[in-house]
């Protein structure tokens, strides 16, 4: 197919356009509907979107393979920044399609999306405490090397790929009212924002410590925020992506924080209740339910993405 432009819009049209390219390269993760009250919530029944099952563990693999499938990838192969799904998705996609990747990332980045990384044959490069720093680092490698960028969230092909989450929830569960969805860059809810365009009620949410889509709207453009808490490995750059940002102040209902202490309880609830093995940016979204920051009514259907995996905290070996 032709190269996509940079200056491209990201629209349904064109996420429904490009999805069956991608098709053959991801997993259609799989929905599953609990009832509330196994969670403690009140009836009603909620559906899971298992993005933690795909390729890499986390939704990211959507992203880094419309890239590679989408652009001429130079002899000095590509380079990414990432707090670590990002990381993980592009060494995937790279070994997928025979070239070279250098991912960097941050001290924060756990041992588990560090050891992923590696696995898949990239090499890989700790700098500085948080995401921005690494990326700055990666930039620098870009200009030098001839290295392909693949941004971890801000690039018109990263939300193409993320949107294809959206075409299929809807595909799976063509009644839903409600999609709750975590942010970080806000690539995936860009994406699904994109894909939905006012159909139905977005509602993000992200950590209390990593602000950054909170700071945005109340600024009106994408600013720098706290970038902490224990989602810091995938839900923590310093700011919001430019390329999301209209898209959420035009389609995204309300933005909600949870604090580190609500997406443990929710990583606990998933575990106990599902056995659904979520890491803490992964179990942001279903913290704001559990937390009741966001309180459906009585006849609301709600979807909400469990958008990664990438996590040790369950040993096995015990």
């Amino acid at each position: 197919m032709e190269h996509l432009q940079n200056s491209f819009a990201v629209t349904r049209e064109r996420i429904r356009e490009f999805y069956p390219t991608l098709a053959p390269h991801i997993r259609r993760t799989p929905v599953i509907s609990v009832d509330g009250t196994e969670f403690g919530l009140e009836p009603g029944t909620l559906a899971l979107k298992l993005e933690l099952l795909q390729h890499t563990g986390s939704f990211k693999a959507r992203g880094a393979v419309t890239n590679l499938l989408t652009k001429t990838v130079p002899r000095a192969g590509v380079v990414a920044a990432s707090g670590g799904n990002h990381g993980v998705a592009i060494a995937f996609a790279a070994r997928k399609f025979g070239v070279s990747a250098r991912i960097y990332v941050p001290t924060v980045a756990s041992i588990a999306k560090i050891d992923r990384i590696r696995g898949y044959g990239a090499e890989l490069v700790i700098a500085g405490e948080l995401y921005a720093e690494a990326y700055e680092e990666s930039q620098k490698w870009a200009a030098s090397s001839g290295a392909m960028a693949i941004h971890a969230y801000d690039q018109p092909e990263t939300l193409l790929g993320q949107g294809t989450v959206g075409l299929e929830i809807e595909e799976q569960l063509p009644d839903l009212d409600t999609v709750l969805v975590a942010v970080g860059g806000g690539g995936l809810t860009g994406g699904i924002s994109a894909w939905y365009a006012g159909k139905i009620r977005i509602i993000a949410v992200e950590p209390a410590k990593a602000p950054t889509l909170t700071r945005a709207l109340e600024a009106g453009r994408p600013v720098d925020a706290e970038a902490g808490g224990i989602a810091a490995d995938s839900l923590a750059p310093r700011r919001v992506g430019e390329l999301m940002f209209p898209l959420a102040q035009k389609f995204v209902e309300r933005v909600l924080l949870v604090t580190d202490d609500e997406i443990m309880r929710a990583q606990q609830a998933l575990w106990k209740e599902m056995r659904i093995a979520a890491e803490p940016g992964g179990a942001a979204a279903f913290a704001a339910l559990l937390s009741r920051k966001y309180q459906p009514v009585s006849t609301e259907r709600v979807g909400v993405v469990i958008c990664g995996g990438n996590t040790d905290a369950v040993d096995f070996s015990k």
